[in-house]
């Protein structure tokens, strides 16, 4: 029989045994072999375990592993389980039962410890190959293209003032970023790469569009900052400007409706075609509903006479009054963001909670049915800037138990099947410390039969998060990812507490050369805010899960892997002649030559003075 038939004709568990010993660069190339190999190469449970024995479990899990004895879950090693009359006809039974009960227990422990570690919970689907990658994969930071100000300006570079994502369609790999321009534009990123390079602009507004919408002929003095939302199905997205809200048509690019609010406008939720959106000005909050029927933008109303208080016209006007929206006045200014929670059964819903974090010390808890009524709230003490939410269940005792090792399976399962749970994460500032905090919302029955919530379930996590503020936080596969002062993306367990990785975004300017204050701890780009870029056609396509980020000025996208990053300058045209590039290659090494040269006459220097050498 040739060797290629013996090899597949034997069962998937035994070659599944075998690729457990490979290293994953291995495993990576044998998927190239043939699609039996691509199918075991890239089988769940194995890219799971590889999960867990690369986690920063990894010491405590070689602990049990390590050694000729074994510690059960009490402490006690296993040779203790030896009769005490150890006769000698009995010795070699003894240490035969001995060794099987290792390896069950083995098992048994090691099966326990998965399940205290997995963070995944019933019903979600996980690629754990995709996870993997995320996880441990090399990470590169690209640069998407800056837009440009016609020539002859002082600046050409035009600053972006927020960012939203844009999914056409649903069940296509299509994603676009949605970001009002420091000149009044708005601009169109392709994210995924589907109609032009990623990270390229494909299309641009004409200047001044959302000022000329209210009127406005010049830069504000505020901007366009994160209020941003993207409605997919109606293809429009809402940018605030000052205390006006512009809504524009993205197929078209032009503006539909602008709506005025009596202060400045602050937060704004994300945009959903099921709920009103919520806008948080400086003192209250508003149910905006943007799917009334408005007139068209730049149609003259009517406008009716002087009429007596006897007259019939007084009726007529009362009746077709818009009404006024909903309305809840805030007791301290100031929300900076804005959460609409989905569905504990349905994760593709929304359920009627919103959530309202910002320079108060709690995050309020609202009912879009009992709107302007509040229904509740988390004290937090710090100040918050973002939020998200999982559709799962969260208990703080059994979080902390879970990262110490200390819950049995059962026990595990329990905690995860809590019906009706959800779980909120929020981030911010406490004592000018990162804080990340997470909130677990457990369902209760009332007397009068109303389902409410309870807030008893708190984990602030104000130590190791970070040391700087806190700026975005968002879900990233089954991990949590969140950006701070100091340039870093720190990716985290849902316990909170556990970091798995961290990577720092690097600066939008292409060093040509080492600087030493570039090297200098807070000279590197922020990212204010952070958007996951994965989509529902995104479930069979592994490592397509990228996050893109904004730094208040330019936008950048995380990706997993090995290929070099981008920058702004690769999407311009190079009409440079050869001889040309080659004389700036060559004032470039003799630039690095001279600035070596310099640092080591600088180190002789201060090396002579140490012996005594007077200074000039």
């Amino acid at each position: 029989m040739p060797e290629k038939d013996r090899i597949h004709s034997l069962p998937d568990e035994i070659l599944l045994h075998i690729i457990r010993f490979l290293q994953v660069q291995d495993v990576v190339t044998l998927q190239s072999v043939s699609k039996q190999f691509l199918r075991l190469c890239r089988d769940n449970p194995h890219w799971r375990g590889r999960c867990l024995d690369a986690s920063a479990l990894l010491e405590r899990v070689l602990l049990f592993r390590r050694g000729s004895d074994w510690i059960d879950e009490d402490g006690i090693p296993l040779s203790r389980a030896a009769p005490a009359n150890e006769h000698p006809l009995q010795h070699q039974s003894v240490i035969e039962t001995l060794s099987l009960l290792a390896i069950r227990k083995r098992k048994r422990e090691y099966a326990r410890i998965a399940a205290n570690w997995d963070p995944t919970f019933p019903g979600e689907q996980t690629n754990w190959y995709h996870e993997y990658i995320q996880r441990h994969g090399p990470v590169v930071t690209n640069w998407f293209e800056r837009p440009q100000a016609p020539k002859g300006s002082t600046d050409l570079a035009i600053d972006v003032r927020g960012v939203a994502l844009y999914r056409p369609y649903e069940l296509e790999n299509q994603l676009f970023a949605v970001s009002p321009l420091d000149d009044g534009s708005i601009c169109i990123w392709d994210v995924k790469g589907s109609k032009a390079k990623k990270g390229s602009i494909l299309s641009k507004s004409s200047p001044g569009l959302l000022w000329y919408a209210q009127g406005m002929h010049k830069s504000i003095e505020r901007g366009i900052i994160e209020c941003v939302s993207v409605d997919n199905q109606r293809h429009a997205a809402f940018f605030a400007v000052e205390n006006n809200l512009v809504e524009v048509d993205l197929q078209s690019l032009s503006v539909v409706t602008t709506t005025p609010f009596e202060q400045v406008i602050m937060a704004m939720s994300a945009a959903h075609r099921a709920v009103p959106l919520t806008v948080g000005t400086l003192n209250g909050l508003y149910l905006h509903d943007y799917r009334v029927n408005h007139l068209p933008h730049g149609q003259p109303r009517e406008i009716v006479d002087a009429f007596s208080l006897g007259s019939h016209d007084l009726y007529n006007i009362l009746e077709n009054w818009p009404p006024l929206p909903p309305y809840a006045a805030l007791a301290q200014p100031g929300p900076q963001c804005i959460h609409h929670m989905s569905h504990p059964q349905h994760h593709d819903q929304l359920s009627d909670d919103i959530f309202v974090a910002g320079r108060f010390t709690s995050v309020l808890h609202y009912d879009r049915r009992m709107f302007p009524l509040i229904k509740g709230s988390l004290h937090s003490g710090g100040r918050l800037c973002s939020i998200t939410s999982l559709p799962y269940p969260f208990s703080s005792i059994d979080s902390d138990l879970r990262r110490r090792l200390e819950l049995t399976e059962e026990q595990v399962t329990r905690s995860k099947n809590s019906s009706g749970g959800r779980t909120l994460i929020a981030c911010g500032e406490y004592n000018n410390k990162g804080s990340l905090e997470i909130y677990g919302l457990s369902p209760r029955l009332e007397d009068e039969g109303r389902v409410c919530f309870s807030y008893d379930s708190t984990t602030k996590n104000r130590q190791t998060a970070s040391s700087s503020k806190l700026l975005s936080v968002v879900n990233h596969g089954n991990r949590i990812v969140f950006s701070d002062g100091q340039g870093y993306l720190k990716w985290m367990e849902r316990d909170g507490f556990t970091e798995v990785r961290r990577h720092i975004i690097g600066k939008v300017e292409k060093d040509t050369h080492r600087s030493l204050f570039g090297t200098m701890p807070g000279s590197d780009d922020i990212a204010r805010k952070l958007l996951s870029t994965r989509t529902e056609a995104d479930n069979n396509i592994p490592n397509d899960d990228d996050i893109l980020f904004w730094t208040g000025e330019t936008l950048g996208l995380v990706s997993f892997s090995s290929k070099a990053g981008s920058f702004p300058e690769d999407f311009v045209e190079n009409t440079k002649t050869p001889e040309e590039v080659a004389a700036e290659e060559e004032e470039q090494a003799y630039a690095m030559q001279m600035r070596l040269a310099l640092e080591r006459h600088a180190d002789e220097a201060r090396f002579v003075q140490n012996f005594g050498m007077p200074r000039r």
